[in-house]
């Protein structure tokens, strides 16, 4: 989707363009822009879109980070996220 103009683009940063999905484990086959941390969590595996290079992954991530990429699939093994979608 293309974006047309600066709203269309405010409401994409805001999370309020696509879909939203809150989840506690593994998230396949999805089209995040973002990821949101709510509390400190794991990340166990992600895939990235036009990414190389091994997906596993064993990292803790801090309460309030996000990950602005072209994410396609993530596992956590604990902790809570937030999912944005085109």
């Amino acid at each position: 989707m293309a974006i047309k103009n600066t709203v269309d683009l405010l409401h994409e940063q805001l999370g309020k363009k696509g879909d939203c999905v809150i989840f506690t484990g593994a998230q396949a086959s999805v089209n995040f822009y973002a990821v949101h941390f709510v509390t400190q969590s794991v990340i166990s595996a992600i895939t990235v879109a036009n990414g190389t290079g091994d997906s596993s992954l064993h990292t803790t991530i801090p309460a309030g980070t996000v990950l602005f990429m072209n994410i396609t699939a993530i596992t956590i093994t604990s902790g809570v996220a937030v999912g944005y979608s085109n």
